[in-house]
């Protein structure tokens, strides 16, 4: 993944990306090296950390931290290791997340609290220290959601209550930072079915989620991370406790 000088629309701007190491997250770290940042990006597997460093390619204005999401401890130490390096925290999007298919019949209490672990409390986390860490210049803050978040799937439980708090903590977040003063903005993502390694490896699902795609295609990760670039940059500077989703037109329906 060759990283190319484009627009330079985050120039000296510093950014964080969790679960930075494969898909939306990945495309986002590459994005924003494009375009000017100094990314740091997390995952817990060391090795995929290494593999994604080495094809960004971005020399010094790269660097990974191995990182779950799920340890408040750790999430603020991953900040200020970041600000150690680079001198601030400009950026952070929460994307590290995971997905359990089980209805709230069958959700264990142990499956539900790793899920809310990661995709609610790690949001938590990097909102609140990302915003402790930005306030006294500005930044932004950009929570992964998903089409999940607005609407319900039988099968997933756990997954529908993650991805719908993160919506609503965002909204509480982005007033409080606006009420403050801060000049941290917050957003959240909604990315509709894209084609990842995951859906690539299974037989068929491409096809069903294209059926469900108004446009007649599901997304690529870089159609999230365009979203992200802009939401970074200071071109959305009056956007914030916003909404962006980016479905093909599934939400429309």
């Amino acid at each position: 993944m060759e990283v190319m000088k484009m627009a330079n629309r985050l120039t000296d701007k510093v950014a964080i990306i969790t679960g930075g190491t494969k898909g939306i997250g990945l495309a986002t770290a590459a994005a924003f090296l494009r375009e000017g940042a100094k990314v740091v990006i997390t995952s817990r597997n060391e090795d995929d950390g290494k593999t994604a460093l080495d094809g960004l390619n971005g020399g010094d204005n790269a660097l990974y931290m191995q990182q779950d999401a799920s340890n408040e401890a750790r999430f603020k130490e991953v900040i200020d290791d970041t600000v150690a390096k680079f001198g601030k925290l400009d950026i952070i999007v929460n994307n590290a997340g995971i997905a359990i298919a089980k209805d709230v019949e069958h959700t264990t209490a142990d499956e539900w609290h790793q899920l809310l672990g990661i995709n609610l409390d790690g949001v938590f986390y990097g909102t609140k220290y990302g915003m402790i860490a930005m306030k006294d210049h500005g930044g932004s803050i950009i929570n992964m959601s998903s089409i999940e978040g607005f609407i319900g799937d039988p099968l997933l439980a756990a997954y529908n209550a993650s991805k719908g708090g993160v919506r609503l903590f965002s909204k509480s977040a982005a007033l409080y930072a606006a009420k403050q003063g801060y000049g941290v903005r917050v957003n959240t993502v909604h990315p509709g079915y894209i084609k990842t390694p995951l859906v690539e490896a299974q037989p068929g699902m491409e096809e069903a989620q294209t059926k469900l795609t108004p446009v007649g295609h599901i997304g690529e990760p870089d159609d999230i991370a365009n979203i992200c670039v802009y939401l970074a940059s200071d071109e959305s500077k009056f956007a914030t406790g916003s909404e962006f989703v980016v479905d093909g037109g599934y939400t429309a329906q």
